[in-house]
């Protein structure tokens, strides 16, 4: 088959468009920018190009799949209807790709991508050989988002936004949280927890939802659902190289999930000791020439920055702890507004960059930066102050930063950027 990808940067398609490949399909796409995904997707024999006027688009495409980032209007989508090409987007092709296999799916607000890079590692040490999706880079997969194995199993990172995971059909389910977020896609947290109770109820008469009964809107969810409900509450914290309770606790799903498909208890434990963390999730990057240690972290939403927060206080206690915030989207800042500015409680120094405008399109007002900063040093009792691009937070940081330091850089768009250049 042909099949064009919009979008093909992303960190989800990406993986789609290298399992298509790795099978035998002729695969092409565009993204908006160069980036080291994009040049790993060429390594296997995929073009991307980064003009996305329509002109990319074969007139042969049997399949038009796009990120969910691109907007129906989008040039390329245009031109795939005019083209009468069929067009579908990524969790939709991702439900057709698995369609009737074994798929052991990842839900949840937060550590979505921590705990299916976990359960991977876990099920490939047990030679289990499964085929892989998920939202981050880690070691284990060779440096990847994606795996292709030769068993008939998936496991898979299933995204809540716009209710997308409703396309995949799991046996098994993961549910880390239901804490409430993309309310630019849910229109209270009761429409959040329904579209969990959606995917939940989805599974067979016998399917299970692994998660935490200590939580108790997760354990709501699944009795709605009228499906098993596996506790892993009652799993032990395991022992983790990787520092914070909230790794810990992903962890407890993926031991349940090992003792349910029978993986020998002890080599699970061994396996997760093993893991050694993923791409922009508490991602040591490394230490400066002055002695600075600069962690960049996907965080960006409330219940986030405080896990993220409490574990680089566990790791480096005696250390001075300065963060880099970005907020990710105006309506999840205004929405959580108040959630935010508790957030930082315990470090020292705070600086909070522009939004990342994600979805303008998406967005009712702007949030004023200057005003968040402010209620983030009231209320957190934390230095802060707004920096506005990167380049003047980088600025600010090379006067702010003393030897022996750890830098926190914290967000979902370009922050990730940031932390890279600071270690030049």
């Amino acid at each position: 088959m042909k099949v064009f990808c919009s979008g093909i940067g992303g960190i989800g398609l990406s993986a789609y468009a290298s399992h298509l490949r790795a099978v035998g399909h002729e695969v092409s796409g565009t993204d908006k920018s160069d980036s080291a995904t994009v040049q790993s997707l060429k390594t296997r024999g995929i073009s991307v190009t980064f003009n996305q006027d329509g002109s990319a688009v074969p007139k042969d495409a049997e399949l038009f799949v796009y990120s969910e980032a691109v907007p129906p209007e989008s040039p390329e989508r245009v031109k795939a209807l005019e083209l009468n090409i069929r067009q579908i987007s990524y969790f939709a092709a991702l439900g057709e790709l698995t369609a009737g296999a074994d798929v052991i799916a990842v839900c949840g607000t937060h550590g979505k991508s921590s705990t299916t890079a976990m359960a991977a590692k876990v099920f490939i040490d047990a030679g289990l050989d499964p085929n892989v999706v998920v939202g981050t880079k880690t070691a284990d997969l060779g440096g990847e988002n994606w795996r292709k194995g030769k068993s008939d199993l998936w496991i898979v990172e299933a995204c809540e936004y716009r209710r997308s995971f409703l396309y995949l059909k799991p046996k098994v389910i993961l549910m880390t949280n239901a804490d409430g977020d993309h309310f630019d896609s849910f229109t209270s947290m009761d429409d959040y927890s329904e579209a969990f109770v959606e995917f939940a109820s989805s599974l067979p008469k016998e399917g299970s939802v692994i998660t935490h009964g200590n939580d108790e809107r997760s354990t709501e969810i699944v009795a709605r659902s009228k499906r098993i409900l596996i506790n892993a509450d009652t799993e032990e914290l395991p022992a983790l190289t990787v520092p914070g309770v909230h790794m810990q606790q992903n962890a407890q799903l993926v031991l349940a999930l090992a003792k349910l498909r029978s993986i020998d208890e002890k080599k699970t434990k061994e396996s997760l000791l093993g893991f050694s963390g993923s791409w922009r999730r508490m991602e040591v990057k490394g230490d400066t020439k002055f002695g600075v240690t600069v962690i960049d972290d996907y965080a960006h939403h409330p219940t986030e920055i405080k896990a993220t927060i409490a574990a680089m206080k566990q790791k480096y206690p005696d250390r001075r702890l300065v963060c880099v915030f970005e907020p990710h989207t105006n309506d999840r800042t205004l929405k959580l507004w108040k959630e935010f500015t508790m957030s930082f409680k315990g470090v020292d120094q705070v600086l909070v960059t522009k939004v990342f405008d994600a979805r303008p399109d998406k967005d009712s007002e702007k949030a004023d930066v200057s005003k968040l900063a402010a209620e983030i040093g009231r209320t957190s009792k934390v230095a802060c102050r707004p920096t506005a691009s990167m380049e003047k937070t980088k600025v600010a940081l090379d006067t702010l930063l003393m030897n022996d330091d750890v830098l926190l850089i914290m967000g979902a768009g370009n922050s990730t950027k940031l932390a890279t250049a600071m270690m030049i």
